[in-house]
C-alpha cells in the first residue's frame, strides 16, 4: 500500500523523507500528546517564534488568549507556521556522528481564523479544558461574558502539514560494530507528579482525572 503524499510542496520532508508521515492519523497523535506548540510568525518586519499551550478538536488546531495579544492579532494578518515535538530518547552510537534522537514532531503551515461565534466560542474553550482534565468543565464556575469578551480563540486548518519520526535504535557503520564503548537508547518521558492541593481549596480529594491520578 502506497504513502500517503505531502499536501504541499512545502510540508515535503526532504531531509531523511523516509521518517516523514503525511496522514491524519499520525499528525493528529502527535498534537494532541503535546501540551505546547511553538508558532512562528512575522510582525512589523521582524520574525517571532513563540511558545503557547494548543489543543485539537476535528481537523483543527486552537489557540486561545489575550485580545490584545501581538501574536494573536499578528497570525489574523498573515501566514504563520507551527510546530509540535517530543524527545522520545537518547540514542548513542559508537561513534560521535552517529549519535542521534528518538522523537515525533509536526510542522503545521496556514492562517489562523478567529472563532467568533459564542456557541463554538464555548465549546472550544470547554475542549481545552477537557485536554487538561475530562469533565472538568461542567464542574467549574460558569464562565463570564466579561472573560469571554476578552479572550481571543483562533483555529488553523492541519490540512497542510507533515509528521517526522524516529522510533528505533543505534544506526553505526558495519566497520564500527566492535568498537568497544556502550551503545543504546536511553528512553525519556514526560511524567506527572503528585497533585499538590490549594491549601484554600474546599475540596480536598484528587480528581481522578487529573494527569498522574488515573
Amino acid at each position: 500500500m502506497s504513502r500517503p503524499l505531502a499536501p504541499s510542496p512545502r510540508t515535503r520532508v526532504r531531509r531523511l523523507p523516509d521518517r516523514a508521515h503525511y496522514d491524519a492519523e499520525t499528525i493528529a497523535a502527535i498534537v494532541d500528546s503535546a501540551w505546547l506548540c511553538t508558532i512562528a510568525f512575522q510582525w512589523q518586519g521582524s520574525v517571532h517564534a513563540l511558545p503557547t499551550s494548543h489543543w485539537r478538536e476535528g481537523t483543527f488546531l486552537y489557540i486561545h488568549g489575550a485580545k490584545a495579544s501581538r501574536m494573536l492579532k499578528a497570525l489574523q494578518e498573515g501566514e504563520a507556521c507551527v510546530t509540535v515535538s517530543h524527545v522520545d530518547g537518547l540514542v548513542y552510537a559508537r561513534s560521535a556522528f552517529h549519535h542521534s534522537m528518538n522523537y515525533r514532531s509536526v510542522v503545521l503551515y496556514g492562517r489562523f481564523e478567529a472563532v467568533e461565534e459564542r456557541a463554538h466560542k464555548d465549546a472550544a474553550l470547554r475542549a481545552l479544558i477537557d485536554k487538561l482534565a475530562p469533565g472538568r468543565w461542567d464542574a467549574l464556575r460558569p464562565i463570564s461574558d466579561k472573560e469571554r469578551n476578552a479572550t481571543t480563540v483562533l483555529r488553523i486548518p492541519l490540512t497542510e502539514a507533515s509528521a517526522k519520526i524516529r522510533n528505533w535504535g543505534v544506526k553505526d557503520d558495519e566497520e564500527d560494530m566492535s568498537w568497544p564503548v556502550w551503545a543504546g537508547v536511553v528512553p525519556l518521558a514526560h511524567v506527572a507528579g503528585p497533585a499538590q492541593t490549594d491549601p484554600e481549596s474546599r475540596v480536598a480529594e484528587v480528581p481522578d482525572s487529573l494527569p498522574g491520578t488515573a
